[in-house]
């Protein structure tokens, strides 16, 4: 598996190797020992699958606080999204910075976000489904956002001019990353 750093330290692209024959393909996604040599010792619980049917549909930016923060692992298995992740940790020199990635069933990719950082996506594609790997359990006191248009972030969602995304109730109400009380902490890191 090939691991790519991003922009922001602390967020990486993971590349599994993909084997093929008359068949088809296979891949092994996710290896806990040889992501551990990397680095990545992540102990996932749950997995969720979602399924987006309009084309431009936004799910985020959100975030789980502690003491159920979440490292995520995401793969896009059908379609094509533009992954993004904020660094929301208190203190870090990079503080409200995004970065973003093409995931899609063609290209394999994965993301991954670790606790401290909101989580956003944009499908590309009509029928998209995302999968992803959490290192805790979902806790709906803990379940935050952060508008997804917020000027201060400045994400530059690849939305055709004129095209409002689709959102959710709580997303479109989602606060502003001005005044936000974050839960995170920056730690330095070697």
């Amino acid at each position: 598996m090939k691991i790519d750093p991003t922009s922001l330290p602390d967020v990486f692209v993971s590349e599994p190797v993909r084997f093929g024959d008359a068949r088809g393909w296979f891949s092994e996604t996710w290896n806990a020992a040889q992501m551990a040599s990397a680095g990545f010792d992540l102990p996932f619980v749950q997995d969720n699958h979602s399924f987006s049917a309009a084309q431009y549909t936004l799910r985020g930016l959100h975030y789980q606080s502690p003491p159920h923060a979440q490292d995520k692992l995401v793969r896009c298995s059908r379609g094509a999204i533009f992954d993004v992740a904020v660094d929301i940790r208190l203190g870090s020199p990079h503080y409200g910075r995004w970065t973003g990635v093409e995931l899609s069933a063609g290209n394999m990719r994965q993301f991954l976000v670790p606790k401290g950082f909101l989580h956003g996506f944009l499908t590309l594609t009509p029928d998209c489904e995302v999968q992803y790997k959490c290192t805790d359990f979902y806790a709906p006191d803990c379940d935050g956002a952060i508008r997804w248009d917020d000027p201060d972030i400045g994400i530059d969602w690849p939305l055709p001019s004129g095209v409002q995304p689709v959102l959710s109730t709580k997303d479109s109400a989602a606060p502003q990353l001005a005044g936000f009380d974050t839960p995170f902490t920056w730690t330095m890191t070697k």
